[in-house]
């Protein structure tokens, strides 16, 4: 046969063949949406509720667990031997230091005061906004942390060492200000000044921290652990928590990471199962959220 009328072999392909589209391109021509971006947002009112309905237990629990002043002292003299049998550096080291400047100290009260809940708030709400899938996994994770929080302020209550007569320490909220808690603990009707262990200042802000860096893809994501690494600062610094305070913290974050996984992508075809897609056709990989919130 002649070769300008013979057919072309199926398997060598002709210019005129249609080819499948680039698996790496989409046919918008943008690159994927991330899982979690697309990834349905949990209604609004209801996690309103549910945020506001959490807090509202952790401040009656933490009043509940007031009222025990004797036990929150002996413990304290508790802690505050094991951390010296442990060798850990005393906290007037980190108090020292801030006590060299008014404005540092003043600074670091701020800092206390002031960072806490909103910078914990504007975290979750971030997420909600544009991580949907992590918004639910961090919100699971600091509820169990808070949780677990709440029962350790009930079975050990605990003075802060800037209450604890020996220690030289100094209450620099109530000399430099600004300050959250009253001036006399035991009459305090807003606060818990008893509740210092685990430390939720810096449970919560090592939480935002690894959940920005799990959440995000930028090269400069590390730099979040600058947040968890001041707060620990200052909270030591102001004499308000323990070194063993944030250890506590630590243990519990990591059980409940431990336990609720963050939201993670396999490669899937829509509208396919695996396993089961016909010899020869191409598929797309697309990323499809699996184990969120587990």
């Amino acid at each position: 046969m002649d070769s300008r009328t013979e057919p072309a072999d199926p398997a060598s392909g002709s210019a005129s063949e249609p080819k499948p589209p680039d698996a790496a391109a989409p046919a918008s021509g943008r690159p994927h949406a991330r899982p979690d971006d697309t990834a349905a947002r949990p209604p609004l009112l209801r996690e309103l509720l549910l945020v506001a309905g959490l807090f509202v237990v952790y401040k009656a629990g933490r009043l509940a667990a007031a009222g025990r002043t004797d036990e929150a002292f002996a413990d304290a003299h508790r802690v505050w031997g094991w951390e010296r049998t442990l060798h850990l550096p005393g906290e007037g080291a980190v108090q020292g230091t801030l006590l060299h400047s008014d404005t540092l100290v003043h600074l670091a009260n701020t800092y206390y005061a002031a960072v806490h809940f909103p910078a914990t708030v504007a975290f979750l709400v971030w997420l909600y906004l544009r991580r949907p899938a992590h918004y639910v996994w961090a919100r699971r994770i600091l509820a169990l942390v808070t949780a677990a929080a709440l029962v350790g302020h009930l079975v050990f209550p605990l003075a802060p060492p800037r209450l604890l007569a020996g220690t030289g320490l100094v209450d620099t909220g109530q000399v430099y200000g600004p300050t959250v808690y009253g001036a006399h603990p035991a009459a305090d009707a807003l606060a818990n000044q008893f509740a210092a262990m685990p430390s939720l200042h810096f449970g919560w802000a090592l939480m935002v921290a690894i959940g920005l860096i799990t959440a995000t893809r930028s090269r400069l994501r590390a730099l979040w652990l600058l947040h968890p690494l001041l707060t620990l600062l200052v909270i030591v610094g102001t004499a308000n928590h323990y070194w063993l305070d944030a250890v506590v913290a630590t243990g519990l974050l990591c059980v409940a990471l431990a336990v609720v996984h963050p939201p993670h992508r396999t490669a899937t075809a829509p509208g396919r199962r695996r396993g089961h897609e016909p010899v020869g056709t191409p598929v797309r990989d697309l990323p499809e959220l699996v184990g969120a919130g587990r």
